[in-house]
């Protein structure tokens, strides 16, 4: 069952930037990218650095802390030092605003 929160205005995402949020006490980063707006949770796996403020490349984020690099598509580990993934969760655009499913 789905779980649609209404979490941003597509008009506060910018290309190459993550934002954050917290629905629901969940810690959330958003990304806008080539591919699309993908969202991930915004600590990361390997020490405790926000990813919202990490550079973005392509459909990479790097840690602020250690340089680990996360896949905003789907969370996957593309660089170490981090070795787990951080969850992505399901995101659509409806009417100018940004919904993620918190259910998945």
């Amino acid at each position: 069952m789905s779980q649609w929160i209404d979490v941003a205005a597509e008009a506060d995402l910018f290309e190459g930037a993550g934002i954050a949020v917290t629905p629901q006490d969940q810690d959330i980063a958003i990304f806008k990218v080539d591919d699309g707006v993908f969202a991930i949770n915004n600590d990361c796996s390997h020490g405790n650095a926000k990813l919202c403020e990490g550079f973005v490349e392509g459909n990479y984020v790097e840690c602020p802390f250690h340089q680990a690099l996360f896949d905003v598509r789907d969370g996957t580990v593309g660089c170490g030092p981090a070795t787990e993934p951080v969850k992505s969760w399901p995101v659509k655009i409806e009417a100018g605003r940004v919904y993620i499913d918190l259910a998945s």
